[in-house]
């Protein structure tokens, strides 16, 4: 159980180093990659997704996957809620190290950079502020990233997962990851959300807690319920 535990702490922060790393890189002053834009960005959450399930092996690194394991009973509550809290710790602490590392980036942006902006570094916002439009896709996009990831760990080809996650996470930021930024994940977007509010950050803007608790909070569970049910009905698992 702490192996697990550990894994999945490490795993999540792995990602979130990889995610919230590349948002820095992108937006922030006096960085290498400074405007090298969504592409970019999108690329390196796939990518790091998939090095951190190669260097972590069979975890969830995703509260809404850990429930729909429950769900299909390889997962029991007992161990859901203690996987949730490492997860969600994994994602404060890569987004701390984050801020560590960009630093002084972030110092030569301040005043040059609005508060909201640097907010989205760390969690995701909409394109267009529309809560139960920006809940269905949260909901649809977690719908499709759960169901698809259940359907490759089908194939019995080892280190197909972790490419596998990787392809379906660049597939649908690129198609569906406008309207909210295609958070799917709790641990990724309330985890450097709540980073972001311990941070000694200067002109902060509001952390946003009313679209950050609904959209990537609640509609990656009901997404992963959807998923679980496809997954008994359709995949026969």
């Amino acid at each position: 159980m702490m192996h697990q535990l550990l894994s999945e702490f490490m795993g999540t922060a792995l990602m979130i180093l990889f995610g919230v790393g590349v948002h820095a890189d992108t937006v922030l002053n006096d960085t290498k990659y400074h405007g090298s834009g969504h592409l970019f960005a999108i690329t390196t959450w796939a990518f790091g997704i998939s090095v951190s399930l190669f260097m972590f092996g069979n975890v969830c690194i995703n509260p809404a996957m850990a429930l729909t394991q429950v769900i299909l009973g390889n997962m029991t509550w007992g161990t859901f809620f203690p996987v949730v809290i490492a997860e969600m710790l994994g994602g404060i602490i890569g987004a701390l190290i984050v801020y560590v590392m960009y630093a002084d980036s972030f110092k030569h942006s301040y005043g040059k950079i609005d508060g909201d902006t640097i907010r989205n570094i760390f969690s995701t916002a909409p394109a267009v502020r529309n809560l139960p439009r920006n809940f269905f896709v949260e909901f649809f996009d977690t719908f499709l990233f759960i169901s698809a990831i259940l359907a490759v760990s089908e194939i019995k080809t080892p280190g197909i997962v972790p490419i596998g996650v990787g392809l379906i996470v660049w597939a649908i930021g690129m198609g569906l990851g406008g309207p909210t930024g295609f958070a799917m994940n709790q641990a990724r977007d309330l985890g450097p959300r709540i980073a972001h509010a311990i941070l000694p950050i200067k002109g902060k803007a509001s952390n946003d807690w009313q679209y950050g608790l609904i959209v990537p909070g609640i509609a990656p569970f009901v997404g992963a319920i959807a998923a679980a049910i496809f997954g008994k009905l359709y995949l026969g698992l």
